[in-house]
């Protein structure tokens, strides 16, 4: 029998990470809103991503036998001030999201749940990869501060940005 605490704990992920991919459809609507293209693809992207995650915290959940208990997505902030400021909530998320995985790490080894600690180590490298992504564009987007050729040039970028489904060992999606 699963441990209950890990079952509460894994749900409350899954609805992190739903959150997240709804968090990040608000910031792909705040930057489709100012046609700033690439930025929509790299949260577009970005949803996608997160979904992907969601749905392997929900598909582990009935591999180990534990019960899905879906929650209120709570409604994500609507109104941004500037592409930096949506980055930087962007980066704060990912570093909340990280911890939130540690805790769940920290959970299974004081369980000794060996096969939960093998499926969020996944996410753990997920979230290093996450949190430099961000990062990067931050520093980026305070180098060039209101310069619009700067901005443009970062659009451009992120428009290359595609969606690789995730590939979570163990788990299908």
């Amino acid at each position: 029998m699963q441990n209950a605490k890990m079952i509460q704990a894994l749900n409350e992920q899954l609805n992190k990470e739903l959150f997240s991919a709804y968090f990040y459809l608000a910031m792909q609507a705040y930057f489709s809103s100012h046609n700033l293209d690439g930025f929509t693809n790299y949260f577009r992207v970005q949803v996608q991503e997160e979904r992907d995650h969601a749905l392997g915290f929900f598909n582990y959940l009935n591999k180990i036998g534990g019960k899905v208990t879906l929650t209120e997505i709570q409604e994500p902030q609507n109104d941004f001030s500037s592409p930096l400021e949506v980055f930087e909530l962007a980066l704060k998320h990912e570093q909340f999201i990280t911890q939130s995985i540690y805790s769940l790490m920290d959970i299974a080894r004081e369980i000794k749940d060996h096969t939960t600690e093998i499926f969020l180590q996944w996410f753990i490298t997920e979230q290093s990869e996450e949190e430099e992504n961000m990062g990067r564009i931050v520093n980026r987007l305070k180098l060039i501060k209101e310069d619009g050729a700067g901005l443009f040039m970062i659009d451009n970028e992120l428009s290359q940005r595609l969606y690789t489904p995730a590939v979570i060992p163990g788990i299908t999606l």
